[in-house]
């Protein structure tokens, strides 16, 4: 083992930078064994360096000024949890330039900015680890990377943050609708005051695209991703697909099809019998198809300081591992070499084809259900099942839901402006996707 420490500089000394340190202070002995050498945090950079704090800062020096800190000398290893773009990215990138390696749990500053970070990198030729950017103290990047390295990946689908995976369990409990589910998230502490980055998919995106980067050898490009977010389900979409044998889960997929690759986040419904549909909670799940693996899951909390740790001080472990070695031969950050990244193409939604939901409120009168059945059928659309609530016979209008077989999204698009046209229609038609996951 080598006598001589990593030493590491904290940009950050909320929740994950406090667990950073536990975790690294707990068990410095086996990190220190595994990594081949003690790892160290000798200086920390926060907002407010005066703040009280639930953890121990004995020996680490704190520094007001993030620059300072990213440029000090007896600093190996930056390590970036303020989040945000601004000023991580500056940060980062001076890190780098300074010849400091860089660990970060920061998605949406890989997601938008990977590219150039990681052109900075092989530059300078240091290392970025960013683990804990995806799904907490999941090691998916570590798997989808390097364990299934030999295999050609056919899809990535995964549950991949918590609030909505939270508010859309709790709405498969009786009574439960969306709003009151929510403020419940947000009191427990699961969802922000301001939660439109978790409830409008943005979160669920950034992970995707470098996911999906390291998937299939493709530039990170979050800008491409098709985004969707769960503000439109209700308890009755969740009562309804449970009738039918599934569940809705905010889903984000990404797949290599002929045309190239399907990037997406949005509600899906998912059937019971799959694993993925049966994550509940605030916890979050990756299923990997590789062509010689098949299916694999990665299962385990997605956020919270010590999950997020564990990812972070991974990193840190790779790091001193590698610490000296030369630079062609590490691991590439996205799987790929970098002159070996393709930028295929992405594919449209109007050109995706899958399952779909639909929930239709018409007149309770005859011939509504064959009207709208014939336009379907003009459009190519096979039905697989029509699930028709019973309702008080005097009812002016009544749900009706039907389950249809995989059909390119205008087609599917086409059909529903046709049936809401008919006078017999009314409010707007709800559209939910559906995946096999096969």
């Amino acid at each position: 083992m080598s006598s001589s420490a990593l030493k590491i500089g904290l940009l950050g000394l909320g929740t994950v930078g406090g667990g950073t340190i536990a975790v690294l202070s707990r068990n410095a002995d086996v990190i220190a064994r595994r990594a081949g050498r003690p790892i160290e945090v000798v200086a920390a950079s926060a907002r407010d360096i005066t703040k009280p704090r639930a953890f121990d800062l004995s020996g680490i020096a704190l520094v007001e000024d993030p620059i300072e800190l990213v440029g000090r000398p007896d600093v190996d290893v930056v390590v970036e949890l303020i989040g945000g773009t601004t000023p991580a990215k500056d940060l980062v990138l001076a890190a780098l330039e300074n010849g400091k390696h860089v660990v970060t749990a920061n998605k949406a500053l890989i997601a938008l900015h990977g590219n150039e970070i990681f052109e900075a990198a092989q530059r300078t030729q240091t290392m970025v680890g960013f683990e804990a950017a995806v799904a907490g103290g999941i090691p998916v990047i570590k798997a989808a990377r390097e364990a299934l390295s030999g295999n050609r990946i056919e899809w990535i689908a995964g549950i991949i943050n918590g609030t909505c995976n939270f508010i859309l369990s709790a709405m498969s409990e009786p009574g439960r609708e969306f709003e009151p589910v929510l403020a419940e998230a947000q009191a427990l502490g699961y969802a922000e005051a301001d939660p439109s980055f978790d409830i409008d998919g943005i979160d669920a995106a950034h992970k995707l695209t470098i996911l999906a980067a390291i998937a299939f050898g493709i530039p990170l490009q979050f800008e491409s991703v098709f985004v969707e977010g769960i503000r439109h389900i209700s308890r009755a979409d969740v009562e309804y697909a449970a009738r039918l044998g599934y569940r809705i889960k905010h889903l984000a997929m990404a797949r290599q099809v002929a045309d190239g690759i399907e990037l997406r986040v949005h509600p899906t419904l998912i059937p019971t019998s799959q694993l993925l549909a049966n994550v509940d909670g605030v916890m979050n799940a990756i299923m990997i198809n590789g062509d010689a693996a098949g299916p694999t899951l990665y299962y385990g909390a997605g956020a919270g300081a010590e999950p997020t740790a564990s990812a972070v001080v991974a990193d840190l472990v790779d790091v001193a591992r590698a610490f000296g070695s030369d630079s062609e031969n590490r691991v590439p950050p996205l799987a790929f070499q970098a002159d070996r990244l393709t930028d295929l193409p992405i594919v449209s939604m109007e050109a995706l084809e899958t399952a779909y939901y639909l929930r239709l409120h018409v007149l309770n009168q005859a011939g509504v259900l064959a009207d709208v059945t014939r336009v379907l059928g003009a459009g190519g659309i096979s039905i697989e099942a029509i699930l028709q609530q019973e309702s008080d016979p005097g009812a002016a209008i009544v749900p009706i839901i039907i389950l249809v077989h995989p059909v390119p999204e205008h087609a599917m698009n086409q059909a529903l402006v046709e049936i809401a046209a008919l006078s017999q229609v009314h409010e707007p038609i709800v559209k939910i996707r559906m995946e096999s996951l096969t």
